[in-house]
């Protein structure tokens, strides 16, 4: 794939019947590398709004790159906030299932920028290595898809796509996807399809490819405790009035017992739990520990009692202290109760949660925590993000282990879950789909943090993998992909 104004690529019915995917994608990897090169020195940061016509800029080059692949429906789609692109490539055969491709084109703020070794929008490739913000989350990821459907075409010898293909990359994911599920809504019949792909995860590591098959959801808020109405003399007044500081902290520390778990009245009342054969995929999956907390640069372990480390952050519900502050921050002493106090938290739920009634129940748990003296205001952000999950007993899901088993040398496709949250769950719900999720990103490819990198070697094989998937996908046909 080029940009216009570079060597167009030759027509695939030029390489039809004698190159095969894997050949394809060897053979032009390195105009993968010259576009991911031109696309991350866009520094697209959606949470930053003196980067928003970065962003915009980015939508601008992928809906290029997308008509020079071939494309012949590209539109970038305006929301209140930042914007999407479109894209749409419908097959010539008649029972040809849908797909709809997620990710997104914005990026991560690089702050702190002391750490990073190398300009994050200044792309630099060490070995196998390719370092920029966005090289893992999430520019090299659509990439590859790109890359991957020229290797259909090439391998198959098709003027379109053997499935009909639309791609649908969000520009504020970074930023909550504020806007996203207006999006859908506006444009539910434009997105109708058959199954959605996900490439926006990754892989527990570069010899044991996986697959996610659920991300949690998340509610989060800022609890502000108002005591007096000025900071008052510690000497004077301390010890005769209630400390919204003290009470904070009260608060904070009354969300987890002494064994990790929640504290939250009606917390763990709709979790979907573990399985014995579920727990038993978890147990097969190869975690180690010790590398675990090297990646985290940590020292120990810590969480739910009665779960592995996989589980925990993967198919079980958390509450985080995200921030804690109040008061005198100063050099130095100053001896006061302060006016006020606060705590940010963040809690990641996992499948049957719904953020409105973990919302309720911690509006009740922060008024029963709240001392008599003090006023509590609780500020969430949005309605929260609602958990999602994969069944594994599905053609679609059988058909994306196939391909990346395939891509993988034949290596068995391991289940995994993801610990973060996302708007798969609004992609769900708003198309009724199946969904499954590509991603090859790694464990240690530092996204949100200094120094993000992404394997390249990775790359080549979620293109192989796409390719693959879109063959897959049409062997089973509209009516295969909704069978069980």
């Amino acid at each position: 794939m080029r940009l216009p104004g570079t060597s167009p690529r030759a027509p695939a019915a030029s390489v039809a019947g004698m190159t095969d995917v894997r050949t394809f994608v060897d053979e032009h990897r390195h105009e993968l590398l010259a576009d991911l090169d031109s696309w991350l020195r866009i520094p697209g940061i959606s949470a930053q709004p003196e980067r928003h016509d970065d962003v915009r800029r980015s939508a601008d080059w992928l809906a290029a790159a997308a008509r020079q692949v071939g494309f012949p429906t590209v539109e970038i789609w305006p929301t209140a906030g930042l914007p999407a692109v479109y894209a749409e490539w419908p097959s010539a055969d008649a029972d040809a299932p849908t797909v709809l491709v997620y990710g997104h084109h914005d990026v991560q703020p690089v702050d702190p920028i002391e750490l990073w070794h190398t300009d994050p929008f200044d792309p630099t490739i060490d070995g196998d290595l390719l370092r920029a913000r966005g090289a893992s989350d999430d520019k090299g990821q659509l990439l590859f898809h790109l890359l991957g459907l020229r290797a259909h075409l090439a391998a198959t010898g098709r003027d379109t796509p053997a499935v009909s293909l639309k791609f649908l990359i969000e520009g504020e994911e970074e930023s909550g996807s504020p806007n996203f599920e207006a999006l859908l809504a506006a444009q539910r019949t434009r997105l109708d399809c058959d199954v959605v792909v996900i490439t926006d995860t990754g892989m527990i590591a570069a010899d044991k490819p996986s697959t996610v098959t659920g991300m949690r959801g998340m509610a989060s808020c800022t609890v502000e405790f108002h005591g007096p109405d000025l900071d008052l003399h510690s000497g004077v007044f301390g010890g005769a009035i209630p400390n919204p500081a003290t009470a904070i902290a009260r608060l904070a520390a009354a969300l987890h017992d002494e064994h990790g778990r929640v504290q939250v009245p009606g917390f763990y009342d709709d979790v979907l739990e573990l399985t014995g054969i579920e727990r038993e995929l978890f147990a097969r999956v190869p975690v180690d520990d010790a590398e675990f907390l090297g990646v985290a640069k940590s020292r120990a372990l810590h969480g739910e009692r009665g779960f592995t480390t996989l589980e925990r952050i993967g198919a079980r519900p958390t509450a985080e202290v995200n921030g804690i502050g109040g008061g005198y921050q100063g050099a130095g002493g100053k001896t006061i109760v302060p006016s006020d106090a606060f705590v940010k938290l963040s809690f990641r739920l996992v499948a049957n949660q719904q953020p409105q009634n973990i919302i309720k129940a911690v509006d009740a748990f922060v008024a029963e925590h709240t001392p008599e003296g003090i006023e509590a205001k609780i500020d969430w952000e949005g309605g929260g993000v609602a958990p999602c999950l994969v069944p594994l007993d599905t053609p679609a899901y059988r058909a994306l282990t196939d391909a990346i088993s395939e891509a993988f040398a034949g290596l068995p496709v391991l289940p995994t879950r993801e610990g973060g949250s996302g708007p798969e769950a609004a992609i769900q719900q708003a198309l009724g789909a199946p969904m499954v999720f590509l991603g090859v990103g790694l464990p240690d490819d530092q996204i949100h943090a200094p120094n993000e990198k992404v394997n390249l070697s990775m790359l080549y094989k979620g293109a192989e993998a796409a390719a693959l998937l879109w063959a897959g996908f049409a062997r089973l046909g509209r009516s295969g992909l909704g069978a069980t």
